[in-house]
């Protein structure tokens, strides 16, 4: 692709250099720079993209696209100056690869919780419902039944367009995608033509990449003040960030709610372990999933599948038939009718409605055995508040090992049991290897009991001393349950 080709739609400062150069890649990695690509130097969180432009000629770099320029620009290279490099590389990335949202209806999902579980849900309904569709999510990327890894929620410019462009090729009608707050913090939908956006809640996270609540608030907002006037704006007003998320959005605006007016409405109307019964806009239906805030996030599939045209009545018959997502509110019972549930639920707010949701379920005499641990490297001030949480909600508790990563996993223990009222600490129990403590639950548990294991959910690794060593929660807890 020609450079001016490429350029379209960045704001540029200057550019020096034949603008009919072809260029053969996009890269902001100069590692993976190769002969004739576009490398942009973005600023970011660690490191500065401008530090590696040299590397990058060096690596065969032929036009360069910064915020500063050396002060010796090197001839024969193609210089670009812009006043955000960020956005430039998700605008030419999205150029590079024909512009491949333009030929899908791409939804985006954000909000603290409910997002793997929303765009999972609208994947597999439309794909329920006969299109071939596109999946970016925490757990996996699907392009129609083809599986892919995922590295991160929400993938770089580079490769977020790569596959998407793939699922154009592949005939997708849909995609459908999460949005997290770093992604759009980092611009990196910049150049995306989405179809519509929803939102889910914001809540206590990313606090140690934000800084502050008001910058996480900001950057979910960003998202939804990019909509284009024909796209929809779908969001939660229960909670009080939803209407904020509306505020100069150009987008069609429309609400949900399980707690008051709407423009989408959901009451609960019973639940058990096995399933809940809900009244979605004045029709009931039998569901597999449990809790309130799973209510929410059917609501949300409904409101999202009926905007994007589908018809009520297969709306409502595939909602009926459709499983929990893997690793959220994982129901998993023993033959001694000990329930044991895997939820991956690594915020206060998350914590807090698994663990309510269990309680309106669990009778009088059922223990709640919680196992919990925190993330290393991560939000720091989040680990009191998810061990009082649970402490308060639980009969017992053991405090465990997450993800370590590069932390000690009884330092983060330590900085977990702060938070637990001192009348409290006799539920506490703490065993670091997590193993050890997924099985001492069981061990605790009686017929009737319920065992949550939180935190890591559909992951299928635990991260120590920065290896990757093999551990699912599931298998932990179904090798414990089998004796009991």
């Amino acid at each position: 692709m020609k450079i001016e080709e490429l350029l379209k739609g960045i704001e540029t400062i200057s550019v020096s250099g034949a603008k009919d150069r072809v260029i053969s890649g996009v890269d902001f990695d100069s590692r993976k720079v190769k002969n004739g690509s576009l490398f942009v130097a973005v600023k970011g969180y660690k490191s500065d993209g401008h530090d590696y432009i040299r590397s990058a000629i060096d690596s065969g770099a032929s036009a360069i696209i910064c915020e500063k320029l050396p002060e010796n620009p090197e001839k024969g290279v193609v210089w670009i100056k812009t006043n955000d490099s960020a956005r430039a590389l998700g605008q030419a990335a999205s150029n590079f690869f024909g512009n491949p949202s333009d030929s899908l209806k791409l939804v985006g999902v954000t909000g603290t919780n409910g997002k793997t579980t929303i765009a999972t849900l609208l994947y597999r309904m439309f794909m329920r419902l006969g299109y071939k569709c596109g999946l970016f999510s925490t757990v996996c990327n699907f392009i129609n039944e083809k599986e892919l890894e995922a590295t991160h929620t929400t993938p770089d410019p580079v490769q977020l367009n790569r596959l998407l462009s793939e699922m154009v090729r592949e005939g997708c009608d849909f995609a459908f995608m999460e949005v997290s707050s770093h992604s759009a913090d980092q611009k990196r939908i910049a150049g995306l033509k989405f179809k519509g956006g929803i939102f889910t809640n914001l809540t206590h996270d990313h606090l140690d990449y934000h800084k502050t609540f008001d910058n996480y608030l900001a950057a979910k907002k960003s998202f939804f003040d990019s909509l284009s006037p024909d796209a929809f704006a779908l969001v939660n007003v229960d909670d009080r960030n939803g209407s904020v998320m509306l505020q100069n959005c150009k987008a069609r605006h429309y609400t949900f709610s399980v707690r008051g007016m709407a423009d989408y409405r959901c009451n609960i109307i019973e639940q058990g372990f096995e399933g809940m019964g809900l009244k979605i806009q004045g029709e009931e239906i039998w569901t597999r999933f449990i809790g309130d805030f799973n209510a929410s996030n059917l609501l949300a599939v409904y409101a999202a599948s009926d905007l994007l045209g589908a018809s009520q009545k297969e709306i409502f018959t595939i909602i009926s038939d459709l499983h929990p997502v893997s690793g959220r509110l994982e129901v998993i019972k023993s033959a001694g009718g000990i329930s044991g549930i895997v939820d991956y639920a690594h915020t206060p707010d998350a914590l807090l409605n698994v663990i309510s949701t269990i309680n309106k379920i669990r009778e009088g005499g059922v223990q709640l055995i919680t196992v919990v641990g925190a993330g290393g490297d991560r939000d720091r001030t989040k680990r009191p508040k998810m061990a009082a949480i649970s402490a308060e909600g639980s009969t017992k508790i053991i405090l465990t090992s997450d993800n370590p990563r590069t932390e000690d996993p009884e330092k983060i223990i330590d900085e977990m049991e702060v938070g637990i009222n001192t009348d409290l600490k006799r539920k506490v129990l703490r065993i670091s290897n997590r193993h050890e403590a997924i099985k001492t639950a069981v061990m605790l548990a009686n017929k009737g009991d319920v065992v949550l294991i939180a935190g890591k959910g559909h992951e299928t690794y635990q991260e120590i001393m920065g290896v990757r060593h093999h551990f699912d929660d599931r298998e932990e807890l179904r090798n414990a349950l089998m004796n009991k």
